[in-house]
């Protein structure tokens, strides 16, 4: 086997291919890193090619300072952009794709916030709860044990004490982050409305774990974590090269190839710095480069076998594209909330997940103002309707970070000197706000496509989105929009701004384009995530989600990658 070059070029770097190996991961990502480091970690050969660059943890002080730069964007700071990274939208609404992507090793966990949720388990049963999206081939309980060995992996901070959230089987790693003061000043205000708040499971280090230090508070999150407190992919994929892992960076894959009769993959076809091809070849492939890659990867595939794109029997490849949408309200305190003191959540609310219909305030009727259900019981014993509700899930969060930094009040200010000091002092650290995840259904017409007319560096079309928002997300944005309000006002806050219905935006969580399932005709993994149509063919990652839910996909996609990789380390 060909032993892998340091990062950087310079000639350097080898990034030819290694000889048959076990198993070829596409991706170095969240998905491809665990799947690696676990696959390598029991023996396999395993070769990783990722698409983008290898970054130098010691340039992260220096990332976070020109994110602080208003001169800088947090996509210039990762380097996306240009040619490589070309796409189109062609949707009902402008798609910003490149803003929340990163390409290179670790993937977008270099810039992600670190929220780490467990789906609920209506989730995984939708269509048999609401009638409504589908069912996933899998189940909670299926998926129990992964996740808590993904909490372990990652390292999460958290506490027991969300009513509404599926059982556990044991604590999180590390104890949960204080509440913010920001927090201590919606909790009174939820008491008395009967909204139950809880705290936030964080990938990131309350306290010293898996050689990386406590968290230091730079409040800088996203788009980078300087001290390497928050888990990133790189802690994977640095394992797994210690377990004997070959990972190389700068190695676009262009296309796999399949054998003669089309029923396996034989080789990832990949581009090098130097404008060279190699074919990689193995006895197993995972695919783990996002929901938008996977499916372009597989598209770009086709073949005589296989004419509408690798594994696309079903037509599903690149379909059923499904998002999060931001909902939220914010205003101004007439007292200081430290604004931005914490740039991550501790406070959240689950309770109008398995219902969004759940009364609070005034709904309430005769209820007390406890905290607890509309009868005064335990929230958790609320029944999830059953029947559909036509909302899909809420996840409120209370946000810390709400608000214009100093520097962006000054840039926009006409006053110098103490005049602007004064002036600052004044407009800045009385903000807040309350956001939130709101589920959308997969809708087939929502997807991703190759669009011909434009290519990127290496002549190959560039993934086209086109996705719209439907009547049943905007709705339940505009009642997660007046629980949000309602909590502002209770607090006698001054509304100041509104992201509702008419101007949401994605949460940038790419889900559902190679969706699992049963049936091979609507889908394009079956329960193990492997492809139907080649026997050697895996995907990890969200693409694989048959619905979304409403929590951040990152512990979900953990879960299943470390259940992949059990899958292949069997068919080997």
């Amino acid at each position: 086997m060909t032993s892998g070059g340091s990062a950087g070029d310079g000639g350097t770097t080898d990034r030819t291919p290694s000889d048959r190996v076990d198993v070829c991961v596409v991706g170095a990502g969240p998905a491809g890193s665990l799947v690696a480091h676990r696959l390598a970690a029991a023996g396999h050969e395993v070769v990783v090619l990722e698409a983008g660059e290898r970054f130098d943890p010691a340039d992260r002080r220096a990332r976070m300072e020109r994110a602080i730069r208003p001169a800088h964007d947090g996509g210039s700071v990762w380097g996306m952009g240009g040619e490589r990274d070309r796409f189109t939208s062609a949707g009902e609404r402008f798609y910003p794709l490149n803003s929340a992507r990163v390409k290179g090793v670790g993937g977008s966990t270099l810039h992600w916030q670190g929220m780490v949720m467990r789906l609920h388990e209506k989730d995984f049963r939708l269509h048999s709860t609401w009638g409504v999206g589908v069912d996933w081939p899998v189940s909670y309980r299926d998926l129990q044990p992964y996740y808590a060995r993904a909490e372990r992996a990652l390292g999460v901070a958290g506490a027991d004490d969300n009513p509404f959230a599926p059982p556990r089987e044991r604590p999180f790693p590390m104890p949960a982050f204080e509440p913010s003061h920001s927090d201590s000043l919606f909790a009174p205000a939820c008491e008395r409305l009967g909204i139950a708040t809880h705290s936030v499971p964080n990938a990131r280090n309350s306290e010293a774990y898996d050689d990386r230090p406590t968290c230091q508070g730079y409040g800088t999150c996203q788009p980078v974590c300087p001290s390497g407190a928050k888990y990133d992919a790189t802690v994977h994929a640095r394992k797994a090269e210690a377990a004997g892992a070959r990972v190389i960076d700068r190695a676009p894959v262009q296309r796999l190839e399949h054998d003669r009769a089309g029923d396996r993959v034989e080789a990832a076809v990949y581009a090098t710095p130097d404008g060279t091809q190699h074919r990689q070849e193995a006895r197993a492939f995972v695919v783990a480069c996002g929901g938008v890659e996977s499916p372009r990867l597989l598209l770009l595939s086709r073949s005589e076998e296989h004419p509408d794109g690798l594994a696309n029997s079903s037509g599903a490849v690149g379909r059923y594209f499904t998002e999060h949408l931001f909902a939220g309200v914010g205003g101004r305190l007439d007292r200081p909330t430290r604004q931005n003191q914490v740039g991550f959540n501790t406070t959240e609310s689950h309770q109008f997940y398995d219902d969004p219909r759940a009364p609070f305030g005034p709904e309430r009727g005769s209820a007390d103002a406890t905290g607890t259900g509309a009868d005064g019981g335990d929230p958790a014993d609320r029944p999830v309707p059953d029947e559909d509700p036509g909302l899909s899930s809420i996840k409120l969060e209370f946000l810390n970070y709400a608000g214009p930094s100093p520097v962006e009040l000054a840039l926009g200010a006409d006053e110098w000197g103490d005049d602007l000091l004064e002036s600052l002092r004044e407009a800045y650290g009385s903000a807040l706000a309350v956001g939130g995840l709101v589920g959308q259904l997969p809708r087939k017409d929502n997807r991703i496509e190759l669009d011909p007319s434009t290519t990127d560096d290496h002549g190959n079309p560039v993934p086209e989105v086109h996705w719209r928002v439907g009547d049943r997300a905007a709705r339940t944005v505009e009642r997660a929009n007046g629980i949000q309000r309602a909590v502002l006002e209770e607090m006698n806050a001054e509304v100041t701004w509104t992201v509702g219905p008419a101007d949401t935006g994605p949460a940038f969580h790419h889900m559902g384009t190679t969706r699992m399932g049963a049936d091979p005709a609507t889908s394009v993994v079956n329960a193990r995530c492997r492809t139907h149509d080649l026997a050697n063919l895996w995907i990890s990652g969200s693409s694989v989600f048959p619905t979304g839910g409403a929590m951040n996909p990152t512990l979900t996609i953990a879960a299943l990658a470390l259940r992949i990789a059990d899958h292949v380390d069997e068919a080997l």
